[in-house]
């Protein structure tokens, strides 16, 4: 599974080519099948015209990029109609209030994970009114508004009847305790080497986050602080950060 802030802002690469022919700029939802249809692309070169990948013709949705066979996987809206319907039905999963089918608000959206096979989102995670994260099925989603998630009350019987008991909390707390302490210093020290890396370097080009701000200008030097900065904006940016210094 992927999360949406795992597609957002990252480079869109033509395995024929080998090239960078976009990013993501959106993710376009279809309520009706609860699955992600489209990805929205931009491209410095193009001024006006809005163009989208169908999802079914993503290869890959990697750690670094999403794969595409080539430039032709890339249409123009206007070539694809149901993608305009879609864009202006507004779907926002991240950020939504969740409500069950009797009224009951739940809480808010903060994430969803995607099949990165087929698009279908398959969970969600949330903030309830208790100040409590949770993850709940798309399952018992019923209906995916404008910004608005109505579920089916049932998922908090299941929800009662999976909690585990305390004993099996405090093992598990104890078994991750209990891992060798040089995980930890190997995956310090890979943080640490590609920061090294980083460390120095100059923009080639403006990096902006998944909401399209400027989080680091063009000609900018890369500082360890500036560095610790841009890792709190999620790894599409540390993506683009990567591919564009010099």
């Amino acid at each position: 599974m992927k999360k949406s802030i795992e597609m957002l802002g990252f480079p869109i690469i033509s395995i024929s080519s080998g090239e960078e022919i976009g990013k993501v700029k959106s993710i376009v939802i279809n309520p009706e099948k609860g699955s992600v249809d489209f990805l929205t692309v931009e491209h410095e070169d193009w001024q006006v015209s809005v163009k989208a990948i169908p999802f079914k013709k993503i290869i890959g949705i990697g750690k670094y990029a999403i794969t595409v066979e080539n430039t032709h996987s890339i249409l123009d809206l206007n070539e694809i109609p149901i993608a305009n319907q879609l864009i202006n039905k507004k779907i926002n999963v991240n950020g939504a209030r969740v409500m069950t089918r009797v009224g009951e608000l739940v809480g808010e959206v903060k994430e969803y994970h995607v099949n990165e096979k087929n698009g279908q989102i398959v969970t969600i995670d949330i903030r309830t009114m208790e100040e409590t994260d949770d993850s709940i099925s798309s399952d018992y989603i019923i209906t995916y508004g404008e910004n608005l998630l109505i579920l089916d009350e049932e998922f908090q019987k299941e929800e009662q009847e999976d909690a585990q008991p305390v004993e099996n909390m405090q093992k598990e707390t104890q078994d991750l305790q209990a891992k060798p302490e040089s995980q930890k210093s190997t995956l310090e020290d890979i943080d640490r080497k590609q920061d090294d890396l980083l460390k120095g370097r100059e923009l080639t080009k403006n990096i902006v986050n998944s909401r399209g701000d400027i989080v680091a200008e063009k000609g900018a030097i890369l500082t360890e602080q500036k560095i610790s900065e841009l890792k709190q904006q999620g790894p599409g940016v540390m993506v683009e950060l990567s591919m564009n210094v010099k």
